[in-house]
């Protein structure tokens, strides 16, 4: 009888590689962490692996938790005190491979109930990521509501929401068969691929863009604590949760969130730059200092808290929303001029002397970086997204609460340097806002990948073949 073949270099890499996760997620488990808790990205980290090698041994939470207790029971059976530690061995192939990884071209589905014609931060975010995205080598099919029926959204007919949309956007997964799944929003589209992923069990990505609760509270009677409760329903299931800023993760890790990252943001510093020497200044007739709001005209931006200040100078407010005929009706004095987009908004954000951002509900505030690209000072509330991008920046001013002192903040932004200011916005880039979004992708790993939308049209072919009942 022939002895049994000793391992090979690749088996025993596989076996040391599958210990490491498995005493990972035990590390996890003694530092406090639930079975409910536990995620693919810490459990990667503790383990120093990449987070596609972990899906890759163990494509679901069940198949790691059933082969952890395995493995628990295998360790207390084969106990020993005199046995020595196994040396553990470089990981020699992740090192090679893992650059090479994570810019591999994928096929990335966004699903998303913002998008074009709207004009917000959230907007622009997303078609400025899919265009770095397509001009790195991915592929993204974006699932918007422009694809759909849709009716104008009570108390803000701007925006439209679509209806109908499950059975559509399942067809869209089977005909593109993504590697890598986003859904940016929580609204009708973002619900129909939730239920899609956790239904065929895909791995996904989320993202944090909008503080949903509070903008629900405000217009709305309904408590902040019911907004949260659905916002952590629809987050849970997702391997990441994307956030712009520490500000914003802390606040949500307070609330019960899990799985959070960061996911910067960046700015067009060609679209968006200061006023040169010979360049009209479009708002000379008006009185000097100009103070510039520029965004939806909504009860969320807390635009009022800007337009009722004491300042000297003018007050000029850039865009739509459900707020403009009563806030023009009320504040007579203030210039609004409606929606601005391309080289008018670029030379609105230029001439003017301070921008003013009062919003306490969103979670990044993108204006903030086209003004300061502008060469324009930014005052604001210490708010999510001010909070983490203006202190000692040299390119604005905060108040001093969330109430008070947004006067002085503005009158204070008048000393600063417009140069300093511009410098600190080039610090930002798209490119790097597109990396940062790939890096935080879970793409459905190989070969489960290929395994799974195989046999879904294979199941799909069986059904066309069915004949009809007579």
């Amino acid at each position: 009888m022939k002895p049994p073949m000793p391992p090979s270099l690749r088996d025993r890499q596989r076996a040391e590689t599958r210990e490491q996760i498995l005493q990972a997620v035990g590390r996890q488990l003694e530092g406090g962490h639930s079975l409910e808790d536990l995620s693919f990205a810490e459990i990667a980290r503790d383990a120093g692996l990449g987070e596609r090698t972990v899906y890759r041994y163990f494509p679901t939470k069940e198949a790691l938790l059933g082969a952890f207790w395995a493995w628990m029971q295998n360790q207390a059976v084969a106990a020993s005190p005199d046995k020595p530690k196994p040396r553990a061995m470089p990981r020699v192939r992740e090192a090679i491979t893992a650059a090479r990884d994570t810019q591999r071209p994928m096929r990335i589905l966004l699903a998303t109930d913002a998008w074009e014609p709207q004009v917000n931060g959230v907007v622009r975010t997303l078609t400025r990521v899919v265009r770095e995205l397509g001009e790195m080598g991915h592929t993204v099919e974006v699932i918007h509501p422009n694809q759909f029926k849709t009716f104008p959204l009570p108390t803000y007919s701007e925006i439209k929401v679509a209806i109908g949309v499950y059975e559509p956007v399942q067809e869209r997964f089977k005909a593109f068969e993504p590697e890598a799944i986003h859904i940016a929003t929580e609204g009708p589209i973002g619900l129909a691929a939730r239920r899609i992923c956790v239904e065929w069990k895909l791995p996904f990505t989320t993202s944090y863009h909008t503080r949903f609760p509070e903008y629900v509270s405000a217009r709305l009677p309904l408590p902040l604590a019911a907004g949260y409760a659905y916002m952590k329903w629809f987050h849970k299931p997702s391997g990441r949760l994307m956030v712009a800023t520490p500000t914003m993760r802390d606040e949500l890790t307070q609330h019960g969130f899990r799985n959070i990252s960061s996911w910067s943001r960046g700015v067009d510093t060609e679209a968006f730059r200061p006023r040169k020497d010979g360049e009209p200044d479009v708002f000379e007739d008006l009185a000097r200092p100009v103070f510039l709001y520029v965004g939806r005209v909504a009860v969320e931006k807390n635009i009022e808290a800007f337009l009722g200040l004491d300042l000297p100078g003018t007050k000029v407010v850039v865009g739509p929303g459900p707020q403009l005929d009563e806030l023009k009706a009320k504040y007579p004095k203030a210039v609004f001029t409606g929606s601005k987009s391309g080289e008018d908004l670029s030379a609105a954000y230029a001439c003017a002397d301070v921008f003013v951002f009062p919003s306490l509900t969103d979670t990044f505030g993108l204006v903030i970086l086209e003004a300061m690209a502008s060469g324009t000072p930014v005052a604001a509330y210490p708010a999510p997204g001010p909070i983490d991008i203006i202190p000692n920046s040299g390119a604005g001013v905060l108040a001093a609460s969330a109430t008070e002192g947004l006067r002085e903040a503005c009158l204070d932004c008048l000393k600063l340097d417009r140069d300093a200011v511009r410098a600190f916005a080039e610090r930002f880039s798209w490119r790097a806002c597109a990396e940062d979004f790939l890096k935080n992708l879970q793409p459905y790993p190989e070969p489960e990948k290929t395994r799974f939308w195989r046999r879904l049209r294979r199941l799909a072919r069986v059904r066309r073949r069915r004949p009809e009942p007579a």
